[in-house]
């Protein structure tokens, strides 16, 4: 699956030195399986370029492991200007409200997150892990119960997280559903339909968690967004429009990408890694190891960066070259997680990496508040699967699955599985 992208006869090329590379971003060739080839390229002889994209501005794409994970935490690139009005459209990338925690600088992003970064301890998610289990094994005694084809997309990799994040901010399950194909549909990265789909997906969600909030404050319950909602009320610690985008950010960001990374780590082990499947079934104490290196491997990202550009808010020297104030910025992880300066045979899936310093959850100011629950989600999951499926196999030719075209990640919408020979 692409995302927005140009012909191969529309070849244009990276301002600088020596690294032709065909397309503009996103590039073309990106799979769950890994970054588009042209990636390994600019590694090589330009791992700081600036390339057309999509949206029809330039923007400096950075490509290697050390480059990206210091940029992350510089705070010199901006998400707020990238967010701001008349920021440059970046094609191929999320659009973003100025109240999302995502779009934000410091001090701003600080104060925000530290009212929610307790809930995602390492303490307060292991807390978390019976419950977890639970609700997996619940799910798996279904999957048990059905015979012939299995969609576990629906039947596992989309319910467990939604479930988990529904339940920890007090979302009612009966309107988790609903509220998936919002999120989903707010995800989309569709520049030649306008983002209309999205903007008026935004629009539900903003409804929605109007009238959820309205709910709680008349009967608080013992939940993340009731905490919230008393922040803004007695502490005065955010306004109205944070805490509506605060709802409704922390309930998409809690499952899409958890149920993404499961669906395609899961496709990855059947369709080109059964050994290493077995690898699991065989001893199960492999788990927590495996799923740090299928982060790693198993690209997530449909525009192989985490979506979402940055703004250059003063020159930055990097690599060599100088990105001018104003310039837009993109990182790319799933690059820097294939570069073979940090990762010994970067390209295998090796279940039994030892050192792993993968960057999939971001670095800086901006990493992942929910990697401590995300990978719990992860092991408990693949463990439930390889214990009580150990002959699970893929149930349709994996050229017939459908993905759900014009997100920020690879999204299977299906992934038909059955038991046995």
């Amino acid at each position: 699956m692409t995302v927005t992208q140009e012909t191969a006869s529309q070849e244009t090329a990276p301002q600088g030195a020596g690294c032709p590379v065909a397309g503009e971003f996103p590039f073309s060739g990106s799979s769950y399986r890994g970054p588009a080839p042209a990636y390994a390229q600019l590694r090589a002889g330009q791992p700081v370029a600036k390339v057309p994209t999509a949206g029809g501005v330039d923007a400096w794409l950075v490509t290697r492991y050390e480059d990206v994970r210091r940029l992350s935490a510089d705070p010199r690139l901006s998400r707020a200007q990238a967010c701001g009005e008349g920021a440059p459209r970046v094609g191929g990338t999320m659009h973003t409200t100025p109240e999302m925690i995502i779009s934000l600088d410091a001090p701003e992003h600080s104060r925000l997150r530290k009212l929610v970064a307790g809930a995602f301890t390492m303490r307060r998610v292991e807390r978390m892990r019976e419950n977890v289990q639970k609700v997996t094994d619940e799910l798996l005694d279904d999957m048990a119960a059905k015979d012939g084809v299995v969609d576990l997309v629906q039947q596992l990799c989309v319910p467990l997280p939604l479930t988990v994040i529904g339940e920890l901010l007090g979302v009612p399950a009966k309107d988790l559903r609903q509220f998936e194909q919002w999120a989903r549909a707010f995800a989309t990265v569709d520049d030649r339909a306008g983002g209309e789909e999205s903007l008026h997906a935004l629009g539900k969600l903003s409804e929605y968690i109007v009238g959820l909030i309205a709910d709680k404050r008349a009967n608080p319950t013992d939940d993340m967004l009731s905490e919230l909602i008393a922040a803004r009320d007695d502490d005065d610690r955010l306004s109205e429009p944070e805490l509506v985008t605060f709802g409704f950010t922390l309930i998409g960001a809690g499952f899409d990408t958890t149920a993404n990374q499961l669906a395609n780590s899961v496709l990855a082990l059947l369709v080109d890694h059964h050994d290493q499947w077995n690898y699991l079934v065989e001893d199960r104490s492999r788990i927590p190891r495996a799923v740090e290196e299928l982060l790693r491997h198993v690209n997530l990202f449909a525009t192989d960066t985490s979506g979402f550009p940055r703004i250059a808010a003063e020159d930055i020297e990097v690599g060599g070259v100088t990105i001018p104030k104003g310039d837009a910025v993109l990182l790319s992880l799933a690059s820097a997680n294939r570069d073979a300066e940090v990762f010994a045979e970067p390209d295998r899936l090796d279940l039994a990496r030892e050192r792993n310093p993968h960057i999939s959850f971001g670095h800086g100011m901006h990493y992942c508040l929910g990697k401590h629950l995300g990978r719990m989600e992860m092991e408990i999951a693949i463990d439930g699967l390889v214990r009580r499926f150990p002959d699970l196999r893929l149930a349709a030719p994996e050229s017939e699955l459908p993905w759900h075209e014009g997100e920020i990640n690879h999204t299977l919408t299906s992934l038909p599985v059955v038991r046995g020979a």
